[in-house]
């Protein structure tokens, strides 16, 4: 069947039989007799006869896109194969959200370096929509996002549950009641994160829940430097939990305040991918690894 739908292909892309038969230097009798083995083989017609002219139907239009995904996995294999007979080596190019490119990614691609050293890993970054789209569009192999997607195109493997934690300098924590709650983020001195991200829109949202206008004095886009600058500026900021390590609140002298609420700004980081008939086994083995690293890691969506 993949030669007739090759065949098939180059008829409707010639909009012509004599045409489609001399590119394929085969008679016209024989493309004729491929074209009508191919509709009685699906059990369809694939063209409307009007006149000289042929017409795609509407199952010959999907059938022409499904022959040009076949095209596209073909060249994918063969440059992959291509690829792999010359160094010996194979690709996986990742997309990873604003956030999830400074929580997530670096861990995953250390795993993935030290177990698989013959797959030279790449990264795209992006806002969430941005990062679906490259999935989507076969510029990244996979993606890793800071939200669970719905997308009838992609799969979605949900890793694990993040929330908001609130990190002061550890000369900071001063309160008359011993203890912080929600209501001591107002008026509280901060450095947020810039707009623009799931993080900071979850951000916002728990002010506007708890009717909350702490004193910003900086936006910034590096969790890095908002670490570094809050004993320069005597301030607090509100960081994922996934970004928190022991080491890093120690080597900057820091402190987790434990506040009830933030406890309920969860979001979940997902693994999205196209579907694994269309991935190269690389990335299939890599997409099984990323998922059994995460204990808690869900079923795929849709």
């Amino acid at each position: 069947m993949i030669d007739e739908l090759h065949v098939f292909a180059v008829i409707v892309e010639q909009s012509s039989m004599n045409k489609a038969a001399s590119l394929l230097n085969i008679s016209q009798p024989a493309l004729s007799r491929k074209l009508a083995r191919l509709e009685q083989e699906l059990g369809v017609e694939l063209f409307r006869r009007v006149g000289k002219r042929l017409e795609l139907t509407r199952i010959g239009q999907l059938t022409y896109d499904y022959t040009l995904e076949l095209r596209r996995l073909h060249l994918q294999y063969l440059q992959t194969l291509s690829e792999f007979k010359a160094t010996g080596r194979t690709s996986l190019t990742i997309g990873a959200s604003l956030t999830t490119l400074q929580t997530t990614l670096p861990d995953l691609i250390q795993s993935l370096t030290v177990s698989h050293p013959e797959i030279d890993i790449k990264a795209v970054t992006g806002k969430t929509h941005e990062i679906v789209s490259y999935v989507r569009e076969h510029k990244a192999d996979i993606g890793i996002v800071a939200s669970r997607i719905d997308d009838s195109s992609l799969r979605c493997i949900p890793l694990f549950d993040d929330h908001l934690l609130l990190v002061l300098p550890r000369n900071q924590i001063v309160t008359n009641k011993g203890k912080l709650d929600i209501g001591d983020l107002n008026g509280m001195p901060m450095i947020l994160f810039s707009k623009g991200t799931w993080y900071r829109i979850l951000t916002d949202e728990l002010f506007d829940t708890y009717k909350l206008t702490p004193d910003v004095r900086m936006e910034i886009d590096s969790f890095e430097a908002i670490l570094r600058l809050l004993h320069t500026c005597r301030a607090a900021t509100l960081l994922p939990q996934s970004y928190l390590r022991q080491q890093l609140l120690e080597d900057n002298e820091l402190a987790v305040v434990p506040i009830r609420e933030l406890e309920d700004t969860k979001r979940t980081t997902s693994l999205i991918h196209a579907d694994p008939a269309a991935l190269s086994p690389a990335v299939r083995m890599c997409i099984s690894e990323i998922a059994a690293k995460y204990p808690g890691a869900g079923a795929e969506g849709p």
